[in-house]
């Protein structure tokens, strides 16, 4: 007997649709859910997800305290529609990440008058207040993904703040990963997207590992491909930077890239947007002005043709849950350089064979192994081609989709069977 359709109400409290990995996890996960015939509509907040036509997008406008173009804002007291933008406004103004427990209560709200309409809800990351009530008083079965907890950010963060002051301030701002710790452990099922987060997930998050369970993210290989035509660039790399924080570990890139200039060339593209802060002042200090250039805004295509003209792709991060950049690079058949923080390894998979790998936060053993693949065509020709058929083997939407879908009939039982023995 065919099993019916569901239908999911998928939480995005931010969704920037070509960086950052929740963006990208909505968009694609939501389309390959539709494809296999489910109903998904798409709850998020600003920068908003983009999505496929036939997803529909629920949206719940915040103070939008962190956009681009004003980050950190003030909101004026006639900016205020209801208590949940005070409350928004009022941790902002103690120093915290107020976004994700402000858009939690807005979509518990919304969710509160259409319950009846969803089977349950799929919350990526968002774990906040409003996310426990959804399941503890609209009595919705909520799913929650996890990357990776954010207290890794908040550890890395803390390490590298220059003073105590910074210090301070970064303990406020990450001050919300309480909150996600006292949501996750008390979710039914949490899924996370390789072995290394589940590990920390239930370290940090105080989560029972039985009901942490492992759906690795996607690629599309027919969308993120070698280009034909596109000529590699002698000495050029790619990266992508989504946010400049400590763990993306840009700034070891930068240093290595000072230390490779010195000699050969060498040129260095950054898929992201410029911000002041600790990158562009190592930039400036380092004198990369003339070699470094920044890409964004732009559509899937130009960042397949981006990484289609490097001869290697990096991603220095002192830590990742995944790397949705990792596998995007590997799939485009550009060799990758990638160190051993996280979950990397588990991703990119074998040293020589699919990546190259290097140890965390070392600028040196990252400089010295972009030379030697940079010296090395066939070496870099053979990697690059055998990443690309471990992605196409192990990572598609459509199996990420598939997994997916069996953690929420998985759910499902579960809901149903707590209802019975309470």
């Amino acid at each position: 007997m065919t099993e019916s359709p569901l239908r999911i109400a998928l939480l995005s409290y931010r969704g920037k649709p070509h960086v950052g990995g929740q963006g990208v996890y909505v968009r694609h996960l939501a389309k390959a859910l539709v494809d296999l015939g489910h109903h998904v509509e798409v709850l998020g907040g600003q920068p908003y997800p983009v999505l496929d036509e036939r997803i529909p997008l629920i949206e719940l406008p915040s103070l939008d305290i962190y956009n681009d173009k004003y980050p950190m804002r003030k909101p004026r007291v006639w900016e205020y529609n209801d208590f949940v933008d005070v409350l928004e406004s009022a941790s902002f103004s103690m120093g915290n990440f107020s976004e994700p427990m402000a858009f939690s209560w807005r979509a518990y709200r919304h969710l509160k008058s259409r319950a009846d309409e969803f089977d349950l809800v799929h919350d990526n990351q968002t774990l906040g207040w409003g996310v426990l009530a959804m399941q503890e008083r609209l009595g919705l079965p909520v799913l929650s993904t996890i990357h990776h907890p954010i207290t890794v950010d908040r550890k890395l963060e803390i390490e590298h703040s220059a003073n105590k002051w910074q210090e301070f301030g970064k303990r406020r701002w990450y001050a919300f990963t309480k909150m996600q710790t006292q949501v996750a452990k008390r979710m039914l099922r949490v899924m996370t997207v390789s072995e290394n987060s589940k590990k920390d997930i239930s370290a940090d998050h105080q989560v029972d590992p039985d009901r942490l369970h492992v759906v690795p993210v996607g690629v599309d290989p027919e969308l993120f491909l070698p280009v034909p035509g596109v000529e590699r660039t002698p000495g050029k790399l790619v990266t992508t930077a989504s946010a400049d924080v400590a763990m993306k570990g840009l700034t070891y890139l930068l240093d290595a890239v000072a230390k490779l200039r010195t000699e050969r060339h060498i040129e260095l593209t950054i898929i992201g947007k410029p911000k002041e802060g600790a990158s562009l002042d190592k930039i400036k200090d380092l004198g990369l002005e003339d070699i470094v250039t920044w890409v964004s805004g732009v559509p899937d295509q130009r960042i397949v043709e981006l990484y289609s003209e490097a001869e290697l792709a990096v991603v220095p991060s002192l830590y990742e849950g995944f790397s949705l950049p990792a596998i995007e690079a590997m799939s485009c058949g550009v060799p990758l350089v990638a160190t051993t923080g996280g979950a990397l390894p588990e991703v990119a998979g074998t040293h020589g064979e699919t990546c190259f790998l290097v140890p965390p936060g070392d600028a040196d053993a990252l400089a010295t192994q972009i030379g030697a693949a940079l010296d090395d065509p066939h070496l870099r020709a053979e990697v690059g081609a055998n990443g690309r058929e471990r992605v196409k083997a192990e990572w598609t939407w459509r199996n990420t989709a598939l997994k997916t879908i069996d953690q929420y009939r998985a759910l499902l039982e579960e809901f149903e069977a707590a209802k019975k023995n309470a």
